[in-house]
């Protein structure tokens, strides 16, 4: 494929255009195709308008005055063998594509157009994971909920030939925290404990203040710690960097536009934990989380969210996603605490349909997925080793 440059108007009428579609994602944004062409992904922008009463595709374009009906940010990847270039690549819309999923004939057509897309860039396959909810509330609990519409989407995805992935890039479940109403009817909808530790947290004398990118460093370090005391892998310092560079906070409020605020908690100066707050299109997101061993009988992570709350609230957010609840939802899940701790918030559980790949390919589709284990492995103990020398 060959790269396209966008201009910086381009790239705003993006994430205009994402944020009026239905169930707009952080990120199909212009910012976040950024960040990953930063690392080796190659984005191109895929919209839908009507004309005449049918979905017609765009790539790389926005069509004047149409009425847009769905849209698709896709990320490429070649891939080499040997430093060998193969021809092959793989694509991934990441939480995309963006539409009203319960219109099957745009679903349909937008599908349709996406696996030719993929044939036509020679790809061994592409893969979507789209914001559709399949229900709400933990599965065990007599409250919890199907979406049937969400399930008609599973249905038509898989008797057309696309398999649930094996390799779930994002969380496929989440928490999500209603933001309208009082901030006396949220802190009542959380659970006693949280409310409790809330205010210990304020008794303790923990403070929480805006961070600048002059605290990214120091941030990173501590993330680096977050990482190896709770078992998860990070990326390296630079790649975090461009992340809290390319969503820089407007000087004013600009619902288009997404944006990140850091927030740091203290203890007599000296930080102890913080939070990135992902802003865009009137939601919010807590994607990164760090802390450190120091004071954490003061609860400052409790007061921190409770901060994110009152922040996405200050910039009109209806809702917050604390991004991320268990596969599995026991105590025998890794997230299980993470999990206790986030619906403690007053937040409900939502369960999406996850990550689906089509095999263009699906011999080379096949061997992709089996020998893609080994090397992420082999990844993830290099990152371990790397993060160990900085935290260490």
């Amino acid at each position: 494929m060959i790269a396209v440059e966008h201009t910086a108007q381009f790239l705003a009428e993006w994430d205009a255009i994402i944020a009026t579609l239905p169930n707009p994602h952080l990120l199909q944004t212009a910012e976040w195709a950024q960040v990953k062409a930063s690392v080796g992904w190659k984005p191109s922008y895929l919209l839908w308008s009507d004309e005449n009463g049918k979905p017609v595709i765009h790539t790389n374009q926005i069509p004047k005055g149409a009425r847009i009906l769905a849209a698709a940010l896709i990320l490429q990847r070649s891939l080499t063998l040997g430093g060998i270039g193969t021809g092959l690549s793989v694509l991934y819309a990441p939480k995309g594509p963006v539409l009203n999923w319960e219109d099957s004939s745009l679903r349909e057509c937008v599908i349709a157009d996406m696996e030719a897309f993929a044939r036509k860039q020679r790809a061994i396959f592409i893969k979507i994971d789209p914001d559709v909810c399949l229900g709400i509330g933990d599965p065990g609990n007599t409250d919890s909920t199907l979406n049937p519409d969400g399930v008609i989407v599973e249905k038509s995805l898989r008797s057309t030939g696309w398999r649930f992935s094996k390799d779930q890039i994002q969380f496929r479940n989440t928490v999500l925290i209603d933001l309208t109403g009082s901030e006396d009817e949220l802190l009542a909808r959380m659970k006693q404990k949280t409310r409790y530790n809330i205010r210990l947290a304020s008794r303790k004398d923990v403070l929480v203040r805006k961070g600048t990118p002059a605290d990214y460093p120091l941030l990173y370090r501590m993330y680096a710690e977050t990482s190896l005391r709770d078992g998860f892998v990070i990326r390296d310092e630079k790649y975090y960097h461009q992340v809290w560079n390319a969503f820089t906070p407007p000087e004013q409020t600009i619902p288009a536009h997404p944006y990140t605020q850091s927030l740091i908690a203290e203890v007599d100066g000296e930080p102890v934990a913080a939070v990135f707050v992902f802003i865009f299109a009137r939601k919010a997101w807590y994607l990164y989380g760090m802390s450190r061993d120091i004071h954490r009988e003061k609860m400052p992570n409790y007061l921190l969210q409770w901060e994110a709350i009152r922040l996405a609230r200050s910039h009109e957010c209806l809702v917050y996603d604390l991004w991320g609840a268990p596969d599995v939802f026991s105590d025998s899940d890794p997230m299980w605490g993470v999990y206790r701790f986030k619906e403690g918030l007053g937040g409900i559980t939502a369960r999406y349909l996850g990550a689906w790949d089509y095999p263009v390919r699906p011999t080379l589709y096949t061997l992709y997925t089996t020998t893609l284990p080994r090397i992420l492995a082999i990844m993830r103990h290099r990152g371990r080793e790397q993060v160990n020398s900085i935290a260490g």
